[in-house]
């Protein structure tokens, strides 16, 4: 029976190599923040993408039609700070509607609220989805 302390220079070099990222590790959640479901769907796991990607824009999207609050970037109330970093979790969606000045001034649906916490959730699962897709890409899951 062989020493489990003693390392080969076979061991080594497999640990050298494997510490080394891949390029599809960088690509696939950085694609897949951007563009919901799209970490994915470069793996070729178009299953799994299609559906992230249709569950995290629908559910962004029923988010704006309910008027919901997208959260700008600030300093105040502590529930603010984390509602923002829920929202830019969405990537693309967040960048879009910035840009597209998709915030109601005035909430004039009692809906609204579920709104917001929709965009939150929507922003929150397409992080989760970056998270599953660096996994998949590192060998992790499969």
């Amino acid at each position: 029976m062989a020493n489990p302390t003693n390392k080969t220079s076979e061991d080594s070099n497999n640990a050298a190599t494997s510490s080394t990222p891949s390029a599809m590790s960088v690509i696939a959640p950085a694609v897949g923040w951007l563009v919901p479901g799209a970490g994915h769907l470069v793996q070729r796991r178009y299953g799994r993408g299609v559906l992230l990607m249709a569950s995290i824009v629908s559910m962004y999207m029923i988010g704006i039609g309910m008027q919901g609050h997208v959260y700008s970037p600030n300093g105040g109330d502590l529930l603010d700070i984390l509602s923002f970093l829920g929202d830019a979790c969405a990537g693309g969606l967040y960048i879009v509607s910035r840009a597209l000045d998709w915030n109601p001034g005035l909430i004039t649906k009692a809906t609204a609220d579920y709104g917001s916490k929709f965009i939150v959730v929507a922003g929150l699962l397409n992080f989760i989805s970056a998270a599953d897709a660096y996994h998949i890409a590192i060998g992790k899951k499969q």
